[in-house]
C-alpha cells in the first residue's frame, strides 16, 4: 500500500479475516525494497510465524546486517554514472539481476549508483557522445545481431579513453572482436553467430568442452538452440596475478553460464600476442572464460553471469571491483575538470 494501515483498519480486517489485530502485517512502499525486512521484523512478523509453528525455542531475529545494508544506501557519500549498453533497454527491467548487482556494489562502497540505459542502435546512428560523462561502461549479455555494432563502439570508446569496462557474456565477446579488429589488425574480425562468412571468427559455437562433471558433452550447429547452450554453474581456473584472481582471491571460481558462442581457441595465440589477456578458463582448458587488457585501468570480459551470485549482503567481488574502478574514474575527471 502507499501507506500505513490505521489501527480501526487493521481492527476491521482482522475481525473480517478471524485473526488477531497484531497478525494484520502493513507492507506500505519504502524508499527501498531492502528496508522491507525491517518494517516486517517491527510489526512482529517473525514472532507471529513462529508462534504460529509453534517454534518456541527460536533465538530473537537478529537483522544487524540488514541494517547496516540500508543505511548504507540512507548515507551514500558519493556517486558514479554508469552506462549500461544494449537493446533492451526500454525494459529495464530485462536487466534486474544487473541492476541489483550493482547497488549491492554500490552498498559496499557507499556509493549512488546512476544507471543509465543506452540503446546501441543509437550508438550505431549517432556515435558514442552519450558515453563522455560516464564513469564506467558495461554491455550485458544478450543475442542477436541487431544493435552489435554500436555494442563494438562502446568497447572501443572504454578501450581508447580508459573508461573501466566490464563486459558480460556477449559483452565480452563483443570485447574481444573490438580488440581483434582494432588492436590486433585482424580486419572484419566478427562472431559467427552474426556473420557466417568471416574471414576471422574470433567468436565460435565451441562443439565439445568437459563439463563439471567430467563428461564430454558435445554439439552440433545445427541442433536445438536450447539444447545446444552451455548452462548452469562452471568451474573456472583463474590465472593467478590476473585482475579477476585478485578480485575472488581463489585459484577455481564457480560460475553460472548461459551461452552457445565461445572464444575461438584458434586466436589465442594471436590475441595474446597483441596484449590481450586471457585470465580465466575451463578446467580442462577447452574454453576461455574471462579476458582483460593488463595495460588498462580495468577492462573485463567473462564469459559467465556474476550477477545471479550477487546479494545486498555480501555483493559480488568482481562488482565490487567495477565499483571502485568508476569511483577512481570519477575522482580523475573531476581533477583534470578542475585543474588549471
Amino acid at each position: 500500500s502507499d501507506r500505513e494501515i490505521p489501527p480501526e483498519e487493521r481492527r476491521k480486517i482482522a475481525l473480517f479475516t478471524n485473526i488477531e489485530p497484531r497478525a494484520v502485517i502493513s507492507v506500505p512502499d519504502a524508499d527501498t525494497i531492502y528496508r522491507i525486512p525491517l518494517l516486517l521484523h517491527a510489526q512482529g512478523l517473525d514472532d507471529i510465524v513462529a508462534r504460529k509453528l509453534r517454534l518456541d525455542d527460536l533465538p530473537p531475529a537478529r537483522l544487524t546486517d540488514w541494517e547496516r545494508v540500508v543505511n548504507a544506501i540512507e548515507t551514500a557519500i558519493g556517486a558514479v554514472d554508469i552506462a549500461m549498453v544494449g537493446k533492451y533497454v526500454d525494459l529495464t527491467d530485462a536487466y534486474k539481476s544487473l541492476n541489483e548487482a550493482l547497488l549491492h556494489a554500490g552498498i559496499h562502497t557507499q556509493t549512488r549508483v546512476n544507471i543509465h540505459y543506452l540503446d546501441s542502435e543509437r550508438i550505431e546512428r549517432e556515435g558514442p557522445v552519450a558515453l563522455e560523462r560516464m564513469d564506467a561502461i558495461l554491455v550485458p549479455g544478450g543475442f542477436g545481431e541487431r544493435g552489435i555494432e554500436g555494442k563494438i563502439a562502446a568497447v572501443r570508446f572504454a578501450r581508447e579513453r580508459r573508461i573501466p569496462y566490464l563486459g558480460i557474456c556477449l559483452g565480452m565477446q563483443v570485447a574481444v572482436i573490438e580488440f581483434a579488429r582494432h588492436v590486433a589488425g585482424l580486419a572484419g574480425a566478427h562472431s559467427t553467430e552474426f556473420r557466417k562468412d568471416t574471414p576471422h571468427p574470433v567468436i565460435a559455437l565451441i562443439t565439445e568442452w568437459t563439463d563439471e562433471t567430467g563428461v564430454l558433452q558435445q554439439r552440433q550447429e545445427g541442433g536445438d538452440l536450447g539444447g545446444t547452450m552451455r548452462l548452469g554453474a562452471q568451474p573456472c581456473r583463474l590465472t593467478p596475478g590476473s585482475l579477476v584472481h585478485a578480485a575472488y582471491g581463489k585459484d577455481v571460481i564457480t560460475e553460472r553460464h548461459r551461452h552457445r558462442y565461445e572464444f575461438n581457441n584458434r586466436y589465442r595465440e594471436p590475441l595474446h600476442a597483441a596484449g590481450l589477456a586471457l585470465s580465466g578458463h575451463s578446467l580442462d582448458d577447452r574454453l576461455v572464460e574471462t579476458i582483460e587488457l593488463p595495460d588498462h585501468p580495468w577492462f573485463f570480459g567473462c564469459q559467465f553471469h556474476p550477477e545471479f551470485t550477487s546479494t545486498p549482503r555480501a555483493g559480488h567481488p568482481l562488482f565490487r571491483g567495477f565499483m571502485e574502478a568508476a569511483i577512481r574514474q570519477r575522482q580523475q575527471r573531476r581533477q583534470e575538470a578542475s585543474a588549471p
